[in-house]
């Protein structure tokens, strides 16, 4: 969601509680606020909390991560599909590994997903 429409229903419902009901009514549209905001931040610190537990720039399956991906990801959901944070191999570029040495690079703009790409592992020759 566009940032300025929360802040518009923010205002609005500051706005109309305290027309309605007074400054109780603002009282109560700004705890509902707070609460909202908290609800965020505990869902970033979850988020965060998963993804330092886990081995850092590892997924479970990269072709799997490749294909959940899509333009206009948040930073947030993407660290939440992949379980770690990614390894920093650029400015705004992350990579993800596989066990299989599968790897997906991609690269953010402002915290949100514009390209990525999938690196399959080099397969060995099973001829002798």
């Amino acid at each position: 969601m566009n940032p300025w429409i929360g802040v518009g229903l923010a205002l609005l419902a500051l706005l109309a509680g305290g027309a309605l009901l007074g400054w109780q009514g603002a009282i109560f549209a700004t705890t509902g606020i707070i609460f909202w905001l908290l609800l965020q931040i505990s869902r970033l610190m979850r988020v965060m909390k998963m993804a330092g537990a886990a081995p850092m720039g590892s997924v479970a399956n990269a072709v799997m991560l490749s294909a959940k991906l899509h333009a206009g990801m948040k930073l947030v959901d993407l660290i939440t599909l992949t379980g770690s944070l990614g390894v920093k191999q650029a400015p705004e570029t992350f990579v993800w590994r596989d066990a299989a040495g599968d790897a997906v690079q991609v690269k953010l703009v402002k915290g949100k997903l514009v390209e990525w790409q999938l690196m399959r592992a080099a397969q060995a020759d099973a001829t002798s």
